[in-house]
């Protein structure tokens, strides 16, 4: 059996885990390390994604806290349904669906498969239970282990799907954290899904630098090796006039100096649209931030704790960095800035990958050397909108629907955060949000013309 539930957590009313154990299915003798074959990452991530939901209860996994927001038991059921209906249903013979009715449950957004239950109502699933999901993802688990016994699963076209599948999983993983802050955040008791650091720094940041940054014609998207989504091709070539680009992220301490100044009262700052937003949504701080009497908190992974002034803001929608670098006399990078110095400097930092919160920038000359946090701590809003490359065209069929139908309306947002798997952090990598959206770990980097 390649995952045992403990039963009782299920029943016990106060239960404070879902009882997802996370033992790896047994692999041929054939398959390789684990972690660098494609069996190896594939169960890897799939345990990943039930260890992850661990600290959670049944009632944790089930409510969902915003429309933008899925219930962690719906995130479990998806991606199990997307190596069904994209892997196994087309290609391992005599593949039994586990359940007809789960195509409309925890489908996303494929019209080509089908309605789907609206995304707004999925914290409205109580059924199927916890324990159906999980006797779900062994049935598909198993399934995934034959169809892996196969010689012409380790190339070619089932490669290339169960490559995207398990890309789409650490996608919903880095998804899962984000919705369960949202969720804990919600709850007046502001529970923490794990533990947080004893002590508060409250070191201010040390002073904001600049690089000078050339320009010229540099080549733009994915054109070598390793996984890419499709909206990061094709590659072409960008003009990139010379700029400047802050060596770190924006801070707490930044911010704050910002809220002080009357940053969210004042119209000037605002795009028409982000004004209204502000006012309609009474927005006077970051996502999660509280008014206390001792001072600013805000809700983490780790509980409600005090701001921490050298932190990355994070939480913030692209309406809110917009007005800053305007209140900052700066402005926020393009995509293809962005990309520029990423490419010279792509290497990730060596971080507690356990400790989900961003960080606050080492200091220049203490082991660290600019441009710091381009990955890791926060994702960055960048000017650009999300729009497709000269040439861009979507892959067919239904996976299609992946990317180029969102390319409307969003912003592109580069780099990655300290939710992000690693192997999503790279200098082509495109993440598009909303720009009134703020319940992921959202910040930014100012950048300014040369003088």
């Amino acid at each position: 059996m390649p995952f045992t539930p403990n039963h009782a957590s299920f029943d016990r009313p106060d239960s404070q885990g879902s009882g997802f154990a996370s033992a790896s299915p047994k692999r041929g003798q054939e398959s390789g390390t684990t972690g660098t074959s494609l069996d190896g990452r594939l169960f890897d991530t799939r345990n990943h994604s039930l260890k992850l939901a661990e600290p959670l209860s049944p009632e944790d996994m089930t409510v969902q806290a915003s429309d933008d927001a899925s219930p962690t038991k719906w995130h479990l059921a998806h991606v199990t349904w997307f190596f069904e209906n994209f892997v196994l249903a087309p290609h391992l013979d005599g593949y039994r669906i586990f359940d007809d009715d789960f195509n409309y449950c925890f489908n996303s957004y494929y019209e080509a498969l089908g309605p789907r239950h609206p995304r707004a109502r999925r914290g409205l699933l109580t059924r199927p239970s916890a324990e159906r999901v999980l006797a779900y993802r062994q049935h598909v688990d198993e399934a995934l282990q034959r169809l892996l016994a196969r010689d012409d699963a380790q190339n070619g076209e089932i490669a290339r799907l169960l490559e995207i599948g398990i890309n789409h999983e650490q996608q919903h993983q880095e998804l899962l954290l984000t919705d369960i802050l949202a969720l804990f955040a919600a709850n007046p008791l502001h529970p923490a899904y794990q533990a947080g650091p004893t002590q508060t720094d409250a070191k201010a940041p040390d002073a904001l630098g600049w690089l000078d940054i050339d320009g010229g014609i540099i080549s733009i998207g994915h054109g070598g090796e390793g996984y890419s989504w499709d909206n990061e091709l094709p590659a072409h070539d960008a003009l990139v006039r010379p700029f400047k680009l802050a060596d770190r992220l924006v801070s707490n301490a930044e911010w704050l100096a910002f809220i002080e100044d009357g940053g969210y009262q004042t119209a000037s700052l605002w795009l028409a649209d982000g004004w209204m937003t502000v006012n309609r949504e009474a927005w006077d701080s970051p996502l999660y931030w509280h008014k206390t009497d001792a001072g600013w908190a805000q809700m983490s992974l780790q509980g409600l704790r005090p701001v921490v002034p050298a932190e990355p803001v994070a939480h913030v929608s692209y309406y809110e960095a917009d007005a800053f670098a305007r209140w900052a006399g700066k402005r926020l990078p393009t995509e293809f800035e962005w990309e520029a110095v990423a490419r010279a400097h792509p290497e990730m930092p060596a971080r507690n990958a356990d400790v989900y919160r961003p960080c606050a920038a080492d200091p220049v000359g203490n082991g660290a050397s600019p441009p710091r946090q381009l990955f890791g701590e926060v994702w960055q809003w960048t000017a650009s909108a999300y729009l497709a490359y000269p040439g861009y065209r979507p892959p067919e069929g239904a996976i299609g629907e992946y990317n180029g139908k969102f390319m409307v309306g969003q912003h592109v947002l580069r780099g990655s955060s300290c939710v992000t798997p690693a192997g999503h952090s790279r200098p082509t990598y495109r993440n598009f949000f909303y720009p009134h959206q703020r319940w992921q770990y959202l910040g930014l980097r100012l950048a300014a013309e040369i003088d």
